[in-house]
């Protein structure tokens, strides 16, 4: 897919949105983004500490999480994936807690497992699992492969050690930065209304809540931001922008690595306003964009996938970004000063098996969660964001036996009355009793910053169902329902969480419920319980934590054999040199004879570099994790091993006339297995205005 001419857009220094909301704080004697300080004389009642480091995984040849889509798989970076991590300490209690949020799809079990053990080998028993909580922004354009289920790796065909590797040390990276970062700081808390960067695209289901529900949200979404400004003595330090929306801009059929507008929206605000350059390796402004209640949220306004408010799907991807980043700038600037200690309480709940009270459920009687089971409406994917197995639609309710029978596996009739309505399609909670399908054991917690609590939810939860767990949360600690967010994709992952009356409805959400029509219901008993523990400075039981199945894990690509140059050419060789000159908004392009990019990720580093002649000497300008450059990867021989890297590099309107070259860094594998780096260079050229 060549770049879209739109995508040359860099981001913007300072928005319109922003820019009339600074002249407008001017004018009221209120602080502006650009240099706001909280009013409020708040001593330094916290150590804050942020940290970024990379997490992109294998660049090509390996499927993408999110769309379970065989076809898509990895052939390139667009952008690299990140990790975003604050470490905030209560100085009176010595209490501290980690929130980490990153550019991937999901937090899989494994993959907290991973990092806290990391962790653990670090800091001994300083950072646990009850006290870290991890998060991702959801984004469906990164490389799969790195949980520890089956149902998760199948369309990546099996579990990629590469990508879990850069993933985990990628996230423990960052906690060690930030950990290293602390200093003495105050937190400020800010909330407001983004009402074009989301759409219901479950609305029938959606419908059928009660009209005490629907009237929280009047157009059917969850318009929420609601941001914590973190602040170093007397600088700005980085900040955390809730707010719930899939992260789908980008489509099924693109194959670059992207973290989609979320990602967007932490980059612009880092690169494109606070200079923050993640290859210089210095602490900067961190800013994360995390997923709220987002399970029936869509940014594709239109209904259809990369569509709204465009037809091009990166240049929606940015639109959606740069909105939220807006709003967020905007609600950052009226932050105003908080108080209140960190703490945190963590469980683990067998899902599969709550008995949910009366007090708790629709019709007031005493229910129960079942087994796992994946619904046939499930293989039908969300068709407003990205439809998955042509002949399956949602809501259904009764298998289709032409169309099921090759993928059906038998449900025992009690588990499909369990179940019910839902047109049980694989029960995988009884075929991981052999072998990890899907999860039984979650983790569920609940972590207090100052007077903002988050309750982590390992799976996707609509809008209703996230107002009700914190409606239950909310009451139990005795807060307004405002200071509780459901963070989403936390932890775990256990797919969706709709309320029982959207459960009935069978639309892919409802389908993709696993623990049937209760499973709502049983999280808010148990979220009810980790609050009152936290409410009263009480130890929780902690339940039985998931094993580690690390040892069981498998896959069916083959890996690197070796790589082989063009005939008469060497690696890093030019093969298609760049014009001479280029104007502002043209399109740089330049190919190299490549090794395969599964032989070094490069995770903290580059495929590429623009630089630019500076005073006699290069200056590395852009990278691959740059918005207006694309690292893309071909096979041009399978049997040779033979393989072409193509840098493309969409010169911006504010790009500085001058003399540039762009660089290649690639690995070759030999035939005896020897991994050797190279550089390849291009011909200088020149930009003018």
């Amino acid at each position: 897919m060549p770049p879209s001419p739109s995508r040359s857009r860099s981001p913007r220094k300072l928005s319109a949105l922003v820019l009339a909301a600074a002249l407008g704080a001017v004018a009221l004697g209120a602080p502006s983004p650009a240099s706001a300080a909280p009013t409020a004389t708040a001593e330094a009642d916290y150590l804050i500490g942020r940290g970024i480091a990379d997490v992109t995984g294998e660049a090509a040849e390996t499927g993408m999480m999110g769309y379970s889509s065989f076809d898509q798989k990895t052939s390139g970076i667009h952008q690299r994936q990140r990790s975003r991590a604050y470490v905030v300490v209560d100085r009176a209690t010595g209490k501290r807690v980690v929130y980490v949020n990153a550019d991937l799809a999901m937090i899989f079990q494994s993959v907290q497992q991973g990092v806290i053990a990391r962790l653990k080998e670090r800091y001994g028993s300083l950072y646990g699992d009850e006290n870290v909580l991890l998060s991702a922004t959801h984004t469906h354009s990164g490389p799969g492969g790195y949980s520890h289920h089956v149902a998760y790796n199948l369309s990546v065909l099996g579990f990629q050690s590469s990508t879990y590797r850069a993933i985990v040390d990628g996230i423990a990276e960052s906690v060690a930065k930030a950990h290293d970062d602390l200093k003495p700081g105050t937190i400020s808390l800010g909330t407001g209304t983004l009402t074009n960067a989301s759409v219901n695209r479950s609305r029938e289901a959606f419908d059928r809540n009660p009209a005490s529900d629907r009237a929280a949200f009047p157009g059917g979404i969850d318009p929420a931001m609601t941001v914590l400004r973190f602040r170093q003595g007397d600088k700005d330090a980085g900040a955390i922008s809730w707010f719930a929306t899939h992260n789908t801009s980008i489509t099924n059929k693109n194959t670059l690595i992207s973290p989609d507008n979320k990602g967007y929206a932490a980059y612009a605000w880092e690169h494109g306003h606070e200079g923050v350059r993640y290859l210089d390796n210095t602490p900067g402004f961190v800013a994360a964009f995390p997923n709220t209640n987002a399970g029936d949220m869509s940014p594709n306004l239109n209904l259809k996938p990369g569509s709204g408010p465009t037809e091009d799907e990166f240049e929606n991807a940015r639109i959606i970004g740069e909105r939220q980043l807006d709003k967020a700038r905007e609600v950052y600037a009226g932050a105003r000063p908080v108080t209140g200690g960190v703490d945190a309480r963590l469980t683990y709940v067998d899902m599969e098996n709550v008995t949910v009270r009366g007090a708790y459920t629709t019709d007031g009687k005493e229910q129960r969660t079942c087994p796992a089971v994946v619904g046939a409406s499930t293989l039908a994917g969300s068709v407003e964001d990205g439809p998955a197995i042509p002949g399956f639609e949602e809501g259904m309710r009764t298998p289709v036996a032409s169309i099921i029978d090759a993928l059906r596996i038998d449900t025992p009739s009690w588990l499909a009355t369990c179940q019910y309505p839902k047109a049980s399609l694989v029960p995988t909670g009884l075929l991981s009793n052999v072998h990890p399908v899907t999860p039984k054991i979650l983790p569920l917690q609940i972590m207090k910053i100052g007077e903002l609590y988050l309750v982590a939810g390992p799976g996707e939860f609509t809008i209703t169902a996230g107002l009700r767990v914190r409606r239950t949360v909310a009451q139990e600690l005795g807060v307004p329902l405002e200071r509780v967010l459901l963070q989403g994709y936390a932890n775990s992952y256990s797919q969706y969480v709709t309320t029982p009356e959207e459960y009935d409805t069978q639309n892919y959400e409802g389908g993709s419920t696993l623990y049937g029509r209760n499973t709502l219901p049983a999280y808010q008993q148990e979220y009810a319980k980790v609050a009152a523990s936290l409410r009263q400075g009480t130890p929780i039981g902690r339940g039985t934590a998931p094993p580690d199945e690390s040892a069981r894990q498998f896959t069916f690509q083959t890996g690197v054999v070796y790589d082989n140059p063009p005939l008469g050419k060497s690696f890093g060789s030019v093969l298609t040199a760049p014009a001479s000159s280029y104007a502002r908004g043209a399109t740089a392009t330049v190919e190299f004879a490549t090794g395969h990019p599964k032989n070094n990720v490069r995770r903290g580093g580059t495929f590429l570099e623009v630089q630019r002649q500076e005073a006699g000497k290069w200056v590395r300008v852009l990278d691959d994790g740059d918005w207006e450059t694309t690292y893309r990867w071909t096979r041009t021989n399978g049997v040779t091993g033979t393989s072409k890297a193509t840098v493309t590099w969409d010169i911006g309107p504010d790009t500085a006339p001058g003399t540039y070259r762009i660089v290649h860094h690639g690995d070759a594998k030999s035939l005896l297995g020897k991994i050797t780096p190279f550089t390849g260079t291009s011909p200088t050229f020149s930009v003018t205005g």
